[in-house]
């Protein structure tokens, strides 16, 4: 069986240490008990291991199987297997994509309309100035004309489009909204979403916890504000921001910014010229030689804190190291120490 497993940064699953390319056993497989989990729906993934801190592999499972009871629920795709076979690792944009992949094969293409409000349902049109839309369980909103709208308000849910100008917009838990026409925008609010294009000019955009947005066009802005999120983009002059606590927000372009004010966040930066922001409390920022890194120290007392201290380092390559994480601590830029998981 064909399945998707997320890992922390160690590619360890409950201190288990896995490694790409090899297989494993053990005597026997039930679901949430013993054996090794992985998941069919790949946005379920993100429930167990959001995309802050985490490595992302496609993986087989075989030997004893224990489904439960798979269904359109959100923790109903998970798999236990006495087998399992780590096949590659594929990122969080892969993620995504088999994400998009695994929601569209559910959906009933034969039957599809312009508009509906069935589960398993697709609306389609590939013309201009075009709206595809549905409110279904597990459906699909898709087009391919210039200045269209696809949009969906249902669970497990996929709104994409390739048109110049256009948006895809839902709201269902684990959708994903997805363009690659320049001038785009990529939005939803439900938990376990995820937004991405790749068009110039684009927005990728959500507010669900556990989500991500992305995207890798020139001038893009990829932002959200739930809890365990990543807003991360490749493109030159881009902006990655989320304010949501365990998040990660993180870019390649040159002159970027990545931006993030949630509590134990993380702010990467790999362009030229780049800032990465890191302004929330126990918050780390590392970036590449010539990369600016701006960090904040807060005293918290009963829910409430306080800003005690503000500083910017450059990455020069010797005080301060590149691809390094970095934080404050008594006012002082401190390299961070990797902790073993637990």
């Amino acid at each position: 069986m064909k399945g998707f497993k997320g890992f922390n940064s160690k590619l360890q699953c409950r201190n288990y240490q896995f490694e790409v390319g090899k297989e494993y056993e053990e005597k026997g497989a039930r679901r949430c008990e013993y054996g090794f989990h992985f998941c069919e729906n790949p946005l379920d993934v993100l429930l167990y291991y959001p995309p802050a801190n985490s490595r992302y592999c496609e993986v087989e499972g075989s030997g004893e199987i224990d489904t439960g009871e798979i269904d359109t629920g959100l923790e109903n795709s998970k798999v236990a297997a006495s087998k399992l076979k780590v096949e590659a690792e594929i990122g969080l944009q892969g993620l995504i994509e088999e994400g998009i992949r695994y929601i569209k094969s559910r959906v009933d293409w034969e039957n599809d309309k312009e508009t509906n409000t069935s589960d398993y349902s697709a609306a389609t049109n590939t013309g201009y100035y075009s709206v595809a839309t549905n409110t279904g369980n597990c459906s699909a909103a898709t087009n391919a004309g210039n200045c269209s709208v696809a949009a969906n308000t249902g669970y497990q849910s996929v709104a994409t489009n390739t048109g110049t100008c256009s948006a895809a917009a839902n709201t269902g838990n684990c959708s994903v909204a997805a363009n690659a026409g320049d001038h785009s925008v990529a939005t939803n609010t439900g938990n376990c979403s995820a937004a991405t294009n790749d068009g110039n000019y684009s927005v990728a955009a959500n507010t669900g916890n556990y989500s991500a947005a992305t995207n890798i066009g020139y001038y893009s802005v990829a932002t959200n504000t739930g809890n365990c999120s990543a807003a991360a983009n490749t493109g030159y002059r881009s902006v990655a921001t989320n304010t949501g606590d365990y998040s990660s927000a993180t870019n390649t372009g040159y002159q970027s910014v990545a931006i993030n004010t949630g509590y134990d966040s993380v702010a990467t930066v790999e362009g030229v010229d780049s800032i990465a922001c890191s302004l929330g409390v126990r918050g780390k920022a590392k970036g590449k030689k010539g990369c600016w890194l701006v960090l904040a120290q807060w005293e918290t007392s009963c829910g409430y804190r306080k800003l005690i201290e503000l500083k910017s380092v450059l990455v020069d390559g010797e005080k301060i190291k590149e691809d390094t994480f970095y934080t404050l601590v008594d006012g002082q830029v401190v390299e961070v120490v990797e902790v073993e998981s637990r």
